[in-house]
């Protein structure tokens, strides 16, 4: 999921950091979701950022976007 996020993010010309930043997360947030699995609510709120459904960031196909 980490990756698709930063994927996604890449791709809009975003960071992470600013991602992080933006949504009032702590730092390296989206980061630690490597290797531990984010709450539905922060799920949620990265994938409005991202304009993309929870369901795209949490699978393995290609995101696409709304």
């Amino acid at each position: 999921m980490y990756n698709k996020i930063k994927m996604l993010a890449k791709a809009q010309g975003v960071s992470i950091n600013k991602i992080e930043k933006d949504l009032e997360f702590g730092s390296s947030t989206i980061s630690k979701w490597s290797k531990s699995n984010p709450s539905v609510d922060k799920l949620k709120k990265v994938a409005d950022y991202l304009d993309v459904t929870i369901d795209e960031l949490i699978r393995d196909e290609e995101p696409v976007t709304k």
